[in-house]
């Protein structure tokens, strides 16, 4: 362990004060959105599917050709660093990398001589209130205007952010994403719908990012024999859903009950919502003991 460090960030090698931590404003991740990040949820101090998170940040530095200053094994040493050092039991680990600092600005990689730039600190977990989670959240479609690599967690997030700010300016938790009459997923989370029985899950693929909940989902619907399709969701589909989730690591399973100011469904969380959340938990709870 390192020695103590008030309210600590990891940068570059070093644990220090948030106040202290610095990076150059030629940093590409400052000058174009050239990096990578990943969020993990922390419970009880123990990092939730922490080799999942660290595998998808390394396919992510793969798919924008950047190397990992770390090691996995040395990403999970940071990790646990900061769990320790942080005054909270349940936490979020956010991590980033970009593709570090030259002494000019050009959209060519920089040398290789030039190291990443990596980053990590620890904030409070925010879950979703009991009564929120009871009543449902409202949502909105807009059309995707990101960009063809989606499947990248990629810090460069302006079309997430656009779409998202559109949410919250009518009133609503998130939005949902349409390309060629298609929902892909929301601005800052994976989508699901139950129709009859029968959850409906999009593919994978270079349009949607693999959340690591949706592997969740997808485990525990084959574990408890819940019936199950992965395949494309039309607009029309989504709009006459008997429900329709949300998922992510920080929101884990969240029923949306208006869309675009219609009921879903019934306009109440679902059965299957509820059902799939206390699964979840179950889960994650297994998980946590074993450590």
């Amino acid at each position: 362990m390192t020695p103590y460090v008030a309210d600590p960030v990891y940068l570059n090698g070093r644990f220090l004060p948030l106040a202290e931590a610095a990076i150059s404003p030629l940093d590409r991740g400052f000058l174009y959105g050239d990096g990578v990040y990943e969020v993990i949820p922390v419970y009880s101090r123990k990092p939730f599917r922490i080799d999942e998170h660290l595998k998808r940040l390394q396919a992510t530095l793969d798919g924008i050709q950047m190397a990992n200053p770390l090691s996995a094994g040395s990403w999970q040493a940071v990790v646990c660093e900061l769990i320790e050092a942080a005054p909270w039991d349940d936490q979020s680990i956010y991590l980033q990398v970009t593709r570090g600092a030259d002494n000019k600005r050009d959209h060519a990689f920089p040398p290789a001589s030039v190291p990443p730039t990596a980053f990590a600190f620890a904030s409070p977990l925010v879950t979703t209130p009991a009564d929120v989670r009871a009543k449902g959240v409202a949502a909105i479609t807009v059309p995707d205007l990101r960009w063809s690599r989606c499947d990248l967690k990629v810090v460069s997030l302006l079309a997430n952010v656009l779409a998202r700010q559109q949410a919250v300016e009518q009133d609503c938790a998130e939005a949902l994403l349409i390309r060629d009459g298609f929902m892909k997923e929301g601005a800052a989370s994976n989508i699901f719908i139950v129709k009859d029985g029968v959850l409906i899950a999009p593919p994978k693929t270079h349009l949607m990012l693999p959340g690591i909940t949706y592997d969740v989902i997808l485990e525990l619907a084959e574990q408890h024999q819940q019936p199950l399709v992965v395949r494309e969701i039309s607009e029309a589909e989504l709009r006459a859903a008997d429900e329709v989730w949300m998922t992510s690591s920080t929101k884990e399973i969240l029923a949306i009950t208006t869309l675009d100011g219609k009921p879903v469904g019934t306009g109440t969380p679902g059965p299957y919502a509820a059902q799939m959340w206390q699964w979840y938990q179950d889960f994650k709870n297994t998980v946590m003991r074993k450590g």
